[in-house]
């Protein structure tokens, strides 16, 4: 039987609508935008970095806030950076999991540390709800908690890139132990992955923040427990070097380390000693002059930027500062 014309018109046009649809799908790893601001009149900015630390205020967790209120309070911080693996063992059950107070509201009660948390995802947050650290629900419950798998904060000075990490690495997808991991979101993997590099890779080469920071769960370099991470040196290093980064900050093995790079300007700089660290465990790192510090204890780093300058500094759960780092940038006038 025979359609009329406009019949047959109007499926040619719910077909073509629906093919061109298809074609433009956007990223399913497209990275939000916030805005960061300061308070200090010189534009400058503060913050802290923790990570690995979600125990209940066990293993050190409550020492180790205390020490970040009081440096926090010294140095007027503006937010603070989580490095990942936010609650242990296997992340948040819900969003009405009590370890969601138990873990973070209950213990970073400092006055200093009400304020904004920028959060990202890691691999023990992937065996989970990872969605639910996700939620608007929990931004209501403490006003503080932002996290996003991948997402841009841009602060003037300063543009952070916070990556995604665990989905680039092999062994969580054929895992001989038979972790359970939430891959909402992220499946077909290899469509994920390459849709984050390509708007990772764009966002940076459109950044003119005098300072590039990215921010992941898993290490690029490290002589930790966990060591190299290799698909993040194949398919992350490269973009990094590309785009003239200056800081890799990342978790997840448990300590505080400084290594820098004799083929580019990046530091790479972990935080991962929220709460439980791993004492002894440390590999012998193949260029000694790299390895600019390592401790295999339980602290946190803060980081104090200006146009011109960076400084780092380590802090154990006595407050001590047991390293320091700063670079500079030379001001360009655009007269």
């Amino acid at each position: 039987m025979a359609f009329p014309t406009n019949i047959r018109m109007l499926f040619l046009c719910v077909m073509f609508t629906t093919i061109l649809s298809n074609c433009l799908v956007p990223s399913v790893a497209e990275l939000r935008r916030f805005e960061q601001a300061t308070t200090k009149a010189d534009g400058s900015l503060s913050f802290l970095v923790v990570g690995d630390w979600g125990r209940r205020g066990g293993y050190n967790q409550t020492e180790v806030a205390h020490q970040m209120g009081i440096v926090g309070e010294k140095l007027d911080v503006d937010f603070v950076i989580s490095t990942g693996d936010n609650f242990y063992d296997a992340g948040l059950t819900g969003v009405d999991d009590p370890a969601f107070d138990e873990s973070f509201t209950d213990i970073y009660t400092a006055p200093s540390l009400q304020k904004q948390w920028y959060n990202v995802l890691g691999n023990h947050d992937y065996r989970g709800d990872a969605l639910a650290q996700l939620s608007p629900i929990l931004k209501k419950l403490d006003s503080r908690w932002l996290c996003w798998k991948s997402f841009i904060v841009n602060a003037e000075i300063v543009d952070f890139f916070f990556l995604d990490t665990t989905p680039f690495v092999d062994k969580y997808f054929n895992n001989p132990k038979g972790e359970v991991y939430d891959w909402r979101g992220v499946l077909p993997r290899d469509h994920y992955l390459s849709n984050l590099l390509k708007d990772f890779d764009l966002a940076l080469k459109e950044s003119n923040a005098k300072w590039k920071i990215v921010v992941g769960h898993h290490t690029i370099k490290s002589a930790g427990n966990h060591g190299n991470t290799d698909e993040l040196i194949v398919h992350v290093l490269p973009i990094l070097k590309a785009n003239y980064v200056d800081l890799y900050i990342n978790g997840h093995d448990h300590c505080l380390e400084h290594i820098s790079s004799s083929d580019s300007p990046i530091q790479f700089l972990t935080s991962g000693g929220g709460s439980k660290a791993w004492r002894g465990d440390v590999d012998w790192w193949p260029n000694p002059e790299e390895m600019k510090f390592y401790y295999d204890g339980q602290g946190f780093m803060s980081v104090q930027i200006t146009p011109s300058r960076v400084d780092i500094s380590f802090h154990d759960i006595f407050g001590n500062v047991l390293h320091k780092w700063g670079t500079s940038k030379q001001l360009y006038s655009s007269t």
